[in-house]
């Protein structure tokens, strides 16, 4: 018996040897990215009127680092708060607050190069090395139009300086060692023609990929792409799910016509139907439906004509539950 417990404690005591070299060699070795590459984008106005283009709408780039008015459908932007950062993204991970992204040299991108804000956009690694959060879709930018992605750090660099101090994110063991490997090398993609619609559609549906895709072990689920059931906190209490936008007929978005998609995105740019106000144990949205409307009609028909493309999921979202408790 002793020496069976003997034994059982050398290979205890092996184990924890093991794990504390795993340990270190992880936060040592990860994220194995390189150094920030040396580079310094030269603008113009079209480069810039293009990356705002893209960071008002399909990138997100504004709708994730604002602040948004949750007392309003759909939490329309703060004016003012363009590019300050602040909110929480951690989803049970820990804490995670999006980057002030202004021109602030103190707390925001301000003393960046180029290329460590081309780093943290394609690769998810910041000016320190440190990884960032998946919750920042590098993984869908690291397959954009290198060009879109030099377009969006020009626009960013306009921000008017805001002066907002963010604390760096605190995480949970193991998720903490986990994203530490996430961060991979670009694998650019071009822009695909306006001709060939589908793929256009592909290229800018990263977003809606994102959202209304289920996840498992930080991948999508196989065949559920696009099916919905995403839970996120209703800001005005409870929980509120992502829906079905698979070409479902029952449950997706398989009976819609192409101009009702387009049209669903332009009801909410008029003045009024950015100004509806919802109260408390009410249903609100996190979909930025105010950001997107910027997005023209041919590029929100060419997502409409990709989802179409998709397999029909039948998945039935109940979409707001005013009892429910967020997971994180």
């Amino acid at each position: 018996m002793k020496k069976l417990l003997k034994i059982l404690g050398i290979l205890a005591g092996l184990l924890v040897v093991f794990l504390i070299s795993a340990y270190f060699y992880i936060n040592s070795k990860y994220p194995d990215v390189g150094p920030a590459p040396d580079m310094k984008i030269i603008s113009t106005p079209e480069m810039i009127e293009r990356g705002k283009y893209l960071s008002v709408g399909f990138a997100s780039c504004i709708d994730c680092h604002s602040q948004r008015d949750y007392s309003k459908f759909s939490g329309p932007v703060i004016p003012g708060t363009e590019g300050m950062g602040g909110e929480n993204f951690g989803e049970g991970a820990g804490t995670v607050l999006a980057k002030n992204i202004t021109s602030d040299k103190e707390t925001g991108l301000g003393n960046w190069t180029d290329g460590e804000i081309f780093r943290a956009i394609t690769m998810g690694v910041d000016k320190d090395g440190e990884p960032l959060g998946p919750m920042m879709p590098y993984m869908y930018f690291r397959n954009m139009d290198e060009e879109d992605i030099k377009a969006i750090i020009a626009y960013i660099r306009t921000l008017p300086p805001i002066k907002n101090e963010i604390p760096k994110h605190d995480l949970k063991f193991p998720v903490s060692l986990i994203f530490r490997t996430l961060p991979l090398k670009p694998d650019f993609k071009k822009l695909p023609d306006k001709s060939n619609i589908v793929a256009l559609g592909q290229y800018y549906s990263g977003g809606c990929m994102f959202c209304h895709s289920p996840m498992e072990k930080g991948e999508f689920i196989k065949d559920k792409e696009f099916s919905g059931g995403n839970v996120f906190p209703n800001p005005k209490g409870g929980i509120i799910r992502s829906v079905n936008i698979t070409p479902d007929k029952e449950t997706g978005i398989g009976n819609w016509t192409k101009e009702q998609f387009i049209q669903k995105f332009r009801s909410y740019s008029t003045p009024e139907a950015q100004n509806i106000h919802v109260k408390d144990g009410e249903f609100n949205s996190i979909m930025p439906w105010t950001f997107y409307n910027v997005c023209t009609d041919e590029d929100l028909g060419a997502v409409y004509d990709y989802l179409m493309t998709q397999k029909p999921v039948k998945n039935l979202v109940q979409r707001f539950d005013p009892t429910g408790i967020p997971p994180y």
